[in-house]
């Protein structure tokens, strides 16, 4: 692999976000750098809490990626290869700045353990961090047209996100930040106290159960009509929620221990099949 920021960012991808790497390997050789440069800020903006020790120096390097999104960063900000990567893909597709500072915006909700308040604000956080990269794939794999199907997208963008939160709920538990709503834990009789305390319970397993089925929901509602071959890959990750969930509704599955993984295998010939069922 070479040493560009490009290839640099398609490495990124492959060892850290592999439900996207491999989803993106069903796009046009042309387009999978650009995909690769959004799915790589896309995961170096979530980092940034594990890389920091305090929410000061996180809301830093965010502001260094708003900057450098806005035209005012400073310093020569080629010289980080994600930023030269998004930077030239967000130019090269006229993709819109602002779609990706608000994702940075987001993100700022996890350098702190403030409670998520309702399941509306829920969704629309997973619709600024992970809706949003369906769009802007979309639009890459359009050559920077409208390509049309934007609320499926945004459903796609959420049903992947929440199923992704389900299965990072252990480790958000042990380092005390907490997704589930408060008014789902109010619902289901749980403080956020017990769940960073790593308590279960058949409250937290409820609550869980109407995260999982709401995800549900919004994968049926993104696959109820077929989707443009064209921008399928962009939508591909969010084939892999039904199996996922599925896993996590096993009698055997430990909210608080349980690693919630498909087979290599399994998750090929989901995104396979879903590349071959979803488009038209």
């Amino acid at each position: 692999m070479d040493g560009s920021p490009h290839a640099h960012c398609e490495a990124l991808v492959r060892d850290h976000d592999r439900d996207r790497y491999l989803a993106t390997l069903f796009a046009p050789a042309d387009k999978r750098p650009h995909l690769f440069a959004l799915y790589a800020f896309s995961h170096e903006v979530a980092r940034v809490r594990e890389a920091v020790s305090a929410p000061l120096a996180g809301e830093i390097r965010l502001q260094w990626w708003r900057d450098a999104l806005e035209g005012a960063g400073h310093g020569d900000v080629s010289a980080n290869p994600v930023a030269a990567a998004l930077l030239d893909t967000v130019e090269r597709f006229r993709l819109p700045r602002s779609a990706l500072v608000a994702l940075v915006d987001a993100r700022v909700f996890d350098l702190y353990d403030d409670p998520m308040p309702t399941m509306n604000d829920l969704e629309g956080y997973c619709g600024e961090t992970s809706s949003v990269l369906v769009r802007l794939a979309s639009l890459v794999l359009a050559d920077g047209a409208d390509p049309g199907h934007a609320a499926q997208a945004g459903q796609a963008g959420v049903a992947y996100a929440l199923a992704g939160l389900a299965r990072a709920f252990p480790w958000h538990a042990a380092r005390g930040q907490v997704f589930l709503p408060e008014d789902l834990l109010g619902r289901n009789g749980i403080h956020r106290g017990t769940v960073t305390a790593g308590q279960g319970g058949p409250g937290v397993d409820a609550a869980l159960a109407e995260l999982r089925a709401l995800a549900r929901l919004r994968h049926g509602e993104a696959f109820a009509s077929p989707i443009p071959r064209a921008i399928a890959p962009a939508f591909l990750p969010a084939v892999l929620v039904p199996p996922y969930l599925d896993l996590m509704e096993r009698r055997d599955y430990a909210p608080f221990r349980t690693v919630v993984e498909l087979a290599p295998w399994r998750r090929q010939w989901a995104l396979w099949r879903g590349a071959r069922r979803i488009a038209r």
